[in-house]
């Protein structure tokens, strides 16, 4: 199991990810959007392997304060569909509340969203 990713809520994506990428070597793959909720996202990958993504929602960062934006999750490789689809139940009847999934993410990511104890979501994805 490794981390797969972390990802990030921004204000502006462009500038977000130019930001990662002038300062931290990031080097973006293709922009991600979901018009129906608004999402968009591009995830960039840097010399280690490690993969940030960055993101940008319409509904969200209308609001008022900024608190939505931020670090948003991490997510973790368990390596096939059964798996995520195993862990996610362990989880689940340890009491854990799971948020979606598992399911196929309109970028073609196979994942489930877990909340930790503190609400934190883990996405746990092959």
């Amino acid at each position: 199991m490794h981390i797969e990713h972390v990802g990030v809520f921004v204000g502006d994506l462009e500038r977000g990810t130019r930001f990662f990428e002038t300062y931290f070597g990031g080097v973006r793959g293709e922009r991600y959007e979901n018009p129906r909720t608004g999402f968009s996202s591009y995830f960039l990958t840097f010399d280690s392997g490690a993969r940030l993504e960055v993101s940008h929602n319409d509904a969200v960062n209308g609001a008022v304060d900024d608190s939505a934006l931020g670090y948003a999750h991490v997510a973790f490789s368990v390596g096939s569909r059964h798996a995520v689809d195993e862990l996610t139940e362990r989880l689940r009847s340890d009491g854990y509340v799971v948020a979606s999934g598992p399911r196929v993410t309109g970028d073609g990511y196979y994942e489930s969203v877990v909340l930790d104890a503190d609400g934190n979501h883990v996405e746990i994805t092959v």
